[in-house]
């Protein structure tokens, strides 16, 4: 039997329980709708001359490296890019019932206050979780939508590129994009030859990335028939071969090196002159964990 007084007391957890939800919905939307800071003008909507025109920092999974902010995440683009102008990293992956959401991880633990294997969880139940930053801490952010994603970059005039996570069907991918006209501001990550041509045979518009750590990939995706223009070369997490460099430089391919991990790693050790010897050396855009760092060392 609940008495008067524990009647008030539910009363006041549930007014409470409510309360906290409106002020987290308040918070989701107010950064989701905050300006980005800088933004990307694409000359003639050519991407491809946009890129031959760098060096540009990416920010890897959209550049969680200030507190409070998760990867994978729509306010922590925007705070990324309120610092500097970056090109925005990110991962889709798909829930149960084939909804598109912002996720790396195949299971929920790491990142969100969920646990268990993302493809078990429907988006309904999803919905319901809040992001981790990278020290575990909850923050009132939510699992974005693909879709949420693809507003928020045209809004805020960014350029993105997309890690489709293996099982995803590229050609949801590619008519989303398409339906957000945002061909001319997204760049699809691939991973072997079979995935480049894919994309490219859906839309012959769109910039495709693509290994090509050494002469014999950059090869065999040449050998696909995907024109240059069409190619930003992934080059890996460890400097090329100088011949490498010098080959996409013939053919107009800009490189991406991928300084997250131990090459960020020996740029805080060393100094961050190094980002700087990277681009001087042959890479067009630097994939980093250190934004910041990473742009002001190329300001200098």
């Amino acid at each position: 039997m609940i008495t008067p007084k524990g009647s008030k007391y539910f009363a006041s957890m549930l007014l409470n329980s409510l309360l906290t939800a409106l002020l987290l919905s308040i918070v989701h939307w107010a950064w989701a709708q905050t300006p980005a800071g800088h933004s990307f003008s694409i000359p003639q909507g050519d991407l491809a001359a946009f890129f031959r025109s760098g060096p540009y920092i990416s920010a890897h999974r959209g550049g969680p490296v200030s507190p409070g902010f998760p990867e994978n995440c729509l306010e922590t683009f925007a705070h990324t890019m309120s610092l500097v102008p970056a090109i925005i990293e990110f991962d889709v992956e798909m829930t149960a019932d084939s909804v598109l959401i912002l996720m790396h991880d195949n299971t929920l633990d790491r990142t969100t206050t969920g646990t268990g294997p993302l493809r078990q969880r429907r988006w309904a139940e999803l919905d319901t979780l809040h992001l981790r930053s990278n020290d575990g801490t909850i923050t009132p952010f939510k699992i974005p939508l693909f879709e949420q994603a693809l507003e928020w970059t045209k809004r805020a005039q960014a350029v993105l590129t997309v890690d489709v996570k293996r099982g995803v069907p590229f050609e949801r991918i590619v008519r989303l994009i398409e339906q957000y006209e945002l061909e001319h501001r997204a760049v699809l990550i691939t991973y072997n030859e079979r995935d480049a041509l894919e994309v490219y045979q859906l839309n012959p518009k769109l910039i495709i990335s693509a290994n090509m750590r050494n002469l014999d990939e950059l090869e065999r995706t040449l050998a696909t028939g995907i024109p240059p223009k069409n190619l930003l070369a992934f080059v890996g997490t460890r400097e090329p071969a100088p011949e490498l460099y010098e080959r996409l430089r013939q053919l107009g391919i800009p490189a991406i090196l991928g300084t997250l991990g131990n090459l960020d790693n020996m740029a805080k050790a060393r100094g961050d002159h190094l980002y700087r010897q990277w681009i001087e050396r042959g890479a067009a855009i630097l994939a980093t964990d250190r934004p910041e760092e990473a742009w002001k060392a190329l300001q200098q």
